[in-house]
């Protein structure tokens, strides 16, 4: 058997649902085994961590510094869960001691800190994973699939959405919880924008693999949160004449994680929403609607046994989602090629989106995309299933 890739995190503490979100995902599937750590600053929660994961002693370090000096050598990786602005000089540290980085997005915090870890990478000729998760849902890779063999004819509009609530839903005490202190400022990508931005963004990228022209946006603040952007709205035409829909926002009572796809084409539509995750909605020319699970025997990709886990009327869901992400990393770790992992490419291409999309709303107009981001890893290409 192949043995299980050595991770240490850094960040993602046992006060961190993120950090319990990659510890499930990363071993759910035996790829991964985590070893060490420097789960948080504070050394109560860090001992913690460790003790709850079965962590030994000893390969729990109270910095980044020594935690790479002691173990750059027994790791295959380390999974930078840190908060975004940190990320940055995370990153190089890591890349600059020979390990290989899985981050959780946003990778950073804006196109000039992209560059500079870009760079970093040439440097160092070191390799760079980031954590897009909503694109291991096997029905959104099945729609990938079915949108490259033309099953929906060209596609000429793509909605995305991601309403979320957090930022106007009170507690019993009639309060709206506040969210860390990192996130209640924003810079030149809206803090809102690299939380869940970076997502919608990737996901219009994953299925319709076209280059954004421009972008119309509009932000807006409607939450009791002072001075930060909680809503964002954008229109954004593709190459091909794709027109492209974003709503993103934290301020949408009702509205746990409303995240859904609309793809329109002229042969067929499409539909999926993250709160059904196992089925897809298609219609045709027709009008006639077809619903279809992760178990349908003409699916590309959906139904084989890596994203069936457990057998039909057993939900998989957003863990699972993850975990598949993660079998991807490893595969590609150890040498087989994919294009499902996302690296500096997608990131640098997400981060000049958002910042473009800052500059309209900031502008009250449309922008031009003048350049097409350059990077120093792009996606390889071909699928491993």
């Amino acid at each position: 058997m192949t043995r299980p890739l050595n991770i240490a995190f850094l960040g993602g503490g046992v006060n961190s649902a993120i950090g319990q979100t990659h510890k499930i995902a990363s071993q759910m599937d035996g790829e991964f085994v985590l070893v060490a750590g420097c789960f948080s600053r504070d050394a109560q929660i860090n001992h913690a961590t460790a003790e709850a994961w079965g962590i030994a002693p000893a390969r729990v370090y109270a910095s980044s510094e020594a935690l790479l000096a002691a173990e750059y050598q027994r790791l295959d990786a380390v999974v930078i869960l840190t908060p975004t602005p940190n990320h940055e000089q995370d990153i190089i540290n890591c890349l600059d001691a020979g390990v290989t980085v899985i981050c959780e997005k946003a990778l950073v915090d804006s196109v000039a800190s992209a560059k500079k870890v870009s760079e970093a990478l040439l440097r160092t000729g070191g390799r760079l994973f980031v954590t897009y998760n909503y694109s291991g849902y096997p029905m959104v890779r099945e729609l990938r699939q079915r949108i490259a063999a033309g099953e929906l004819g060209n596609i000429q509009q793509i909605l995305v959405e991601m309403p979320q609530e957090g930022f106007i839903r009170c507690a019993q005490s009639g309060e709206v919880a506040r969210p860390q202190a990192w996130r209640q400022a924003d810079s030149i990508i809206p803090t809102l924008s690299l939380d869940l931005g970076v997502h919608i963004h990737q996901l219009v990228d994953f299925i319709a693999q076209r280059q954004a022209i421009d972008v119309y946006a509009v932000h807006s603040h409607f939450s009791s949160l002072p001075n930060i952007i909680d809503t964002v709205h954008a229109v954004s035409r593709y190459e091909g004449g794709l027109v492209c829909q974003y709503w993103y926002g934290k301020s949408a009572l009702g509205y746990r994680n409303g995240l859904r796809i609309r793809v329109l084409g002229d042969k067929g539509s499409a539909e999926w929403l993250q709160m059904e995750p196992e089925s897809l909605k298609l219609t045709n020319t027709y009008g006639k609607i077809s619903l279809i699970d992760r178990t349908d025997h003409d699916n590309h990709i959906a139904h084989h046994p890596r994203y069936c886990r457990f057998k039909a009327g057993h939900p998989a869901g957003f863990i699972e989602a993850f975990a598949n992400y993660y079998v991807d990393i490893a595969h590609a770790l150890r040498g087989d090629q994919n294009s499902y992992c996302q690296g500096i490419t997608t990131a640098l291409a997400g981060l000049l989106f958002l910042e473009t999309a800052h500059a309209s709303a900031t502008l009250q107009r449309k922008v031009d995309f003048i350049c097409e981001p350059q990077a120093a890893q792009p996606v390889t290409e071909g699928i491993f299933e």
